[in-house]
């Protein structure tokens, strides 16, 4: 999964807030940033709350909260690298078009434009993510990928695509404010940032969001579902398709089907990524070694597992864990 760095990493960012915003992602991002001033014992990054008009704005929850300045304020907002559209539950009914224009124009004097849960969406509708990458709360998934065809939508937890960085939700954006923690600080503060929220494992842009299966299918095949289901009970010992078939009752040909028309892959290719993704798991979470873990994952040989490992998140699993 490819990705660019920003030429220029900020440490001065602005939180744009949009009503209904999801305050655990906007939450995740600010600590990060706080928590690294504390363990780095200097005030390295800095950060001001922003609205269309200036004035409180309501989370999803109900908290309001207060901000520093309104978009409209320009010296304000010369102070700033970078901008964080913060969104959250009906991100399309708080497109309006003075944030819009105002985005574009923080583009254009050469602002980092970066998100936060739903907040893609925006700042794809503002036309400032066209030609890149971004991440989004797979909620949303759908509907930024239909309705603008120039934005690549990835399912990773978060994406750095040059001079745009852009979360899905949770606290998906702490892993995301890590990255740049990392970068600027080094891997010891990021990690003792991590150790203090006990956040035991930093996600990189190669881990994937978790989309439930029944958002991602609906009511439409109850079939692939269980199929799905079957193979996340049987890791360790995987079922071949004529079996995962024959359990749901349908051919090996018309599983393959499912399979193709509503993951847009193969059962054997989905079942792989299942297996590789609870590998990870036990790599980061367990003190398992390799071959035990290979084993735990349903691959004969350890050779094998590194491999299939490597082609998936482009590191083998030993130097994996060790990066971490």
């Amino acid at each position: 999964m490819q990705s660019n760095d920003p030429q220029i990493l900020p440490t001065c960012f602005g939180f744009l807030l949009l009503e209904d915003f999801t305050l655990i992602s906007v939450s995740s991002a600010i600590e990060t940033l706080r928590m690294a001033n504390r363990v780095a014992e200097s005030q390295v990054y800095r950060w001001r709350m922003i609205s269309e008009s200036g004035g409180p704005v309501s989370a999803s929850d109900g908290l309001s909260i207060s901000v520093d300045f309104a978009i409209g304020d320009d010296v304000r907002t010369g102070e700033l690298d970078a901008v964080v559209v913060c969104g959250g539950e009906r991100i399309e009914r708080h497109c309006e078009k003075p944030v819009m224009h105002w985005l574009r124009a923080c583009s254009a004097r050469g602002l980092t434009l970066g998100s936060t849960c739903t907040g893609s969406y925006l700042l794809a509708g503002s036309g400032v993510l066209d030609g890149y990458r971004c991440s989004v709360h797979w909620e949303e998934y759908a509907a930024l990928t239909e309705q603008f065809p120039n934005v690549t939508v990835s399912r990773s937890v978060y994406t750095i695509d040059r001079d745009r960085f852009t979360s899905s939700g949770g606290t998906a954006p702490m892993d995301m404010m890590l990255y740049f923690v990392r970068r600027q600080l080094g891997a010891e503060i990021s990690a003792g940032v991590a150790d203090q929220f006990v956040h035991d494992r930093i996600r990189d842009t190669r881990d994937l969001q978790h989309v439930p299966l029944r958002h991602q299918v609906g009511g439409q095949s109850a079939k692939l579902v269980a199929a799905v289901e079957l193979m996340e009970s049987n890791i360790r010992e995987p079922l071949s398709q004529v079996e995962l078939a024959s359990y749901v009752g349908l051919s090996r040909r018309q599983l393959q089907r499912l399979f193709q028309k509503y993951l847009l892959t193969s059962p054997s290719r989905y079942y792989l990524y299942l297996r590789l993704a609870r590998a990870r798991e036990l790599l980061f979470q367990t003190s398992m070694s390799i071959v035990e873990i290979s084993a735990q994952a349903g691959f004969v040989s350890s050779s094998h597992f590194s491999t299939t490992y490597r082609e998936l998140y482009g590191k083998t699993p030993s130097v994996d864990r060790a990066d971490r």
